[in-house]
């Protein structure tokens, strides 16, 4: 039986979710999404992800700039919903938003909870060398991330896995999922789990400043912020006044002092007492330049042998 629903997200993550309902026949009262942001060169403002699928379907779309007001809440109560699905919307829910639909309000959460609650689940899996996350879809409550599960699915972390290539295939897994396990939840098929007090993990957003690379970390903890924070915040380097983005890198054998080039290819020695010790810069992109290949990259950009990276 076809459900009435509030639809609630912004990113590129979000659109097959509701892609999926709208293929399943649902009916999408409403969309709330954040608003149009300036991008590109020119700063033009621009619709999110979310907004444009609604428009290409004309299907109501709102932003209001805060859930906490008395207007903004009767509004979305006036929808009359059986649920609201939630997909990294990006404002909270009070809870006289969370009660307002029938069944209730779902999230679709980017990790196996209650590992990696909060803001970034899909980098911080990377980031913390995790070989499985998965995707939850999770009945909200007021906590951070704290509802109770209707259904999980697991997805592997491959060792060269990128943050692009893990979000699309949590994508394409948690859509179906979401569509099934809600409902399901309808249908009275499956009960809402609590979820586990063990191994509660917090992904905390993502500071701007956070790729700076360390380099006397491991060359394996570098490659996994390397694959874990680009395109956005990025992974960079300091050198002669510039902030050089490292978009790939690879763990290669090599010793020497950390942050200190080993060859003129662009090998960088790693923390000591790690095997491999070194990373091998793959693509960089200098600042107002294009990315490219380290081999380009050395034909403008010298790294001779004994270079110090900031």
């Amino acid at each position: 039986m076809p459900l009435r629903l509030v639809f609630m997200g912004t990113p590129d993550f979000a659109v097959p979710v509701l892609e999926a309902f709208i293929a399943n026949g649902d009916e999408i009262a409403a969309v709330y999404s954040q608003p149009p942001r300036p991008a590109g060169r020119g700063q033009k403002l621009t619709p999110s992800p979310v907004q444009a699928c609604a428009e290409k379907h004309g299907l109501p779309v709102r932003h209001p700039a805060s859930l906490k007001t008395p207007e903004a809440q009767a509004e979305f109560a006036a929808w009359q919903a059986d649920a609201a699905v939630v997909v990294a919307y990006g404002l909270l829910l009070p809870r006289p938003v969370l009660d307002a639909p029938k069944l209730g309000c779902f999230n679709l959460h980017a990790s196996l909870l209650p590992r990696w609650r909060g803001a970034a689940p899909i980098q911080r899996a990377i980031m913390a060398g995790d070989t499985e996350t998965g995707v939850c879809a999770m009945q909200m409550d007021v906590g951070l991330d704290t509802g109770p599960v209707l259904a999980c699915e697991r997805v592997a972390i491959g060792p060269r896995m990128t943050i692009a290539e893990l979000h699309d295939e949590l994508a394409r897994v948690g859509a179906p999922l979401m569509v099934r396990a809600l409902h399901d939840l309808a249908e009275g098929k499956i009960t809402p789990q609590p979820q586990s007090q063990d191994g509660v993990t917090y992904a905390a957003k993502l500071a701007k400043d956070e790729g700076r690379i360390d380099w006397t970390k491991s060359a394996a903890e570098i490659d996994r912020m390397v694959r874990a924070l680009n395109p956005g915040p990025g992974t960079f380097f300091e050198l002669n006044g510039e902030r050089i983005k490292v978009l790939a890198a690879e763990p290669v054998a090599g010793r020497g002092v950390a942050g200190t080039t080993l060859d003129d290819a662009g090998i960088v020695a790693c923390g000591p007492d790690h095997t491999p010790g070194a990373l091998k810069l793959l693509k960089l992109q200098r600042p107002g330049k294009s990315a490219v290949g380290i081999g380009d990259f050395l034909r403008g950009f010298a790294l001779p042998r004994g270079t110090v990276l900031g």
